[in-house]
């Protein structure tokens, strides 16, 4: 900076700096008085022609975290996200524990008076000791669903915090760190001292002596076989475990707790995502990037010897994990599996030319299973939710699409229908509804010459900040294509009550609680207020020309809303 304004530099000068050297293109920020000094540094930044991170105003905290998660999803660099104090923290926290759960890095600050007007300076505002304040600070409140979580308790340490913030984030096992920076440090002068440019994270790799063993334990075995739940979220993943499933002719399973695309579904090693018939049937279990494998977690494998590749295997935010692990291969997973595909050498031709053909006839019975079932839902009154995944996936064919997939129901049947095949082209919202509309526009965000599509259930819809992410779309040109799969129910809830009382007060009389969406009103309709494509079909006949006009505006630069009446 230069030596005429130095002597207006204080707090939020340092912030902004700091988050200039870790990198971050963007701060999304759900807007707190607190962070007038931030403003105010920007606005300076931007009259002296200084580089800074691009600041985005945004009206809800759920679409700033997650919009900061979509875009960490897609391009795995640590972003600044600025909150209003602990009530902002709280509102949000639903959103940084998905991104925890994402495996995304990002700063996420807010801040609190530590003086309460009672201390020399300017006057924080009676906000704070009126209603603002939390016992313990926010950093307490934050610490179960964050990495790392302090408070900057001085402006000296203060740029350094917010590096070292960043650097912890990027670092295996990626997540949000958390700084609660009092709105006295904002506001106290800075000295100019600055924090150095951060740098990626080096890359751990797994030594020969441990890799070799794993290889010859590939080698030997009879019917080994991959799961994996985000082997794509790593760079360079989707590919590694492409290479390394075609040189050891290995089928990989994609179970339903799978939160990205990580293998091409179209592949015939593709083993679809029922891990159940190889817990009997496998000898050699690979979990690849593959947290919580098996379901309840006492189901052990019968006779298979299970090699875990995860560069952070024992996750720490995971209350309760089981893995039945015999080896562990902790480097970068991508360059791990690199270092076994290297390995297959030496291979009974006779016995993978028998496993491979195996798997292709699993491979070709799901996908004829696929289409009949296509074929039955195109045939059916009313549009069925596998014809609303078959005629979506058609459309989108050739369009280079990212899905963001926001159903319970319909998951699978999206997972099963759209067939994705290509890496960063699938995510599934994790850590609670509510998030998808940010999380599609935060992926939009970062590759915005890409159709990002966000399939979504009528109950989650109605969970979502609904018209903070339309505005958010709209104030940064951020089209999506919005699809409802809308049943008018949630059936998930429903579901689990008929399960747990098939034959309770609720089956005989049909007073079925905490279920009933009939009464909400057009999904569409809000979004017209926006100026946005709206549709809403219950017609067979009408649906693909509906998606058609909705991907054609969505082309033309404006969100689509289509609220398409499933059957089911």
């Amino acid at each position: 900076m230069s030596q005429s304004h130095s002597h207006h530099t204080d707090g939020g000068d340092a912030a902004v700096r700091a988050f200039t050297a870790a990198g971050a293109d963007y701060l999304f920020c759900s807007s707190g008085s607190e962070w007038a000094p931030v403003w105010e540094s920007l606005a300076r930044h931007h009259r002296d022609g200084l580089p800074c991170p691009q600041y985005l105003d945004l009206t809800h905290e759920t679409v700033a975290v997650g919009m900061a998660t979509g875009y960490g999803l897609v391009e795995r660099r640590p972003q600044g996200v600025l909150l209003h104090a602990a009530p902002g923290l709280l509102q949000g926290s639903m959103a940084v524990h998905g991104a925890l759960l994402a495996g995304v890095p990002m700063v996420v600050a807010s801040s609190e008076s530590t003086t309460y007007g009672d201390g020399p300076g300017q006057d924080p505002g009676g906000q704070w000791y009126r209603n603002l304040s939390i016992v313990g600070g926010p950093h307490g409140v934050a610490q179960p669903f964050t990495k790392w979580s302090t408070e900057a308790a001085s402006i000296h340490t203060l740029p350094t915090m917010i590096t070292r913030a960043a650097e912890l984030s990027w670092r295996a096992p990626a997540g949000p760190t958390y700084l609660n920076i009092p709105l006295e440090i904002l506001l106290e002068e800075w000295d100019g001292r600055e924090a150095k440019p951060i740098v990626p994270p080096g890359s751990r790799h797994s030594s020969p002596e441990e890799v070799d063993p794993v290889a010859r334990l590939i080698r030997e075995a009879d019917n080994p076989v991959v799961v994996t739940e985000t082997a794509g979220r790593e760079a360079g993943g989707f590919q590694a475990l492409a290479a390394f499933a075609e040189a050891w002719n290995i089928p990989v399973v994609e179970p339903d707790s799978a939160v990205c695309g990580n293998f091409p579904r179209t592949h015939p090693l593709h083993a679809g995502s029922n891990i159940g018939p190889w817990l009997d049937e496998a000898d050699l279990i690979l979990l690849v990037n593959c947290r919580a494998p098996f379901y309840p977690p006492s189901r052990r494998p019968a006779h298979a010897k299970v090699v875990v590749i995860d560069e952070v295997p024992q996750r720490p935010h995971i209350t309760y994990q089981v893995l039945f692990a015999d080896h562990y291969l902790e480097g970068n997973v991508a360059n791990t599996l690199r270092q076994l595909t290297k390995r297959a050498k030496g291979l009974d031709t006779a016995a993978v030319t028998a496993r491979r053909t195996a798997q292709e006839q699993r491979h070709s019975d799901e996908q004829a299973a696929i289409a009949a079932a296509e074929a039955k839902a195109a045939g059916g009154e009313g549009i069925d939710p596998v014809l609303l995944a078959a005629t979506l996936r058609g459309l989108l064919d050739g369009r280079d699409a990212i899905v963001v997939d926001e159903t319970i129901t319909h998951s699978r049947v999206v997972k099963r229908h759209l067939q994705v095949s290509d890496p960063d082209s699938y995510f599934y919202v994790q850590g609670g509804l509510g998030q998808g509309m940010a999380v599609a526009l935060g992926v939009k965000l970062a590759a915005r010459e890409r159709p990002v599509v966000l399939t979504i259930g009528d109950g989650a819809f109605a969970y979502n900040p609904v018209l903070p992410s339309y505005d958010a779309s709209k104030a940064y040109e951020l089209p999506l294509l919005i699809v409802v799969f809308n049943n008018r129910v949630y059936k998930s809830m429903n579901l689990n009550h008929r399960r747990f009382y098939p034959e309770g007060a609720a089956a005989e009389t049909g007073e079925w609680l905490g279920t009933d969406l009939h009464r909400l009103p057009r999904l569409a309709a809000f979004a017209e207020p926006f100026g946005m494509h709206t549709e809403t079909v219950d017609a067979p006949d009408a649906l693909a020309p509906a998606l058609e006009r909705a991907l054609k505006a969505v082309a033309d630069g404006t969100t689509a809303v289509v609220d398409v009446l499933v059957t089911r």
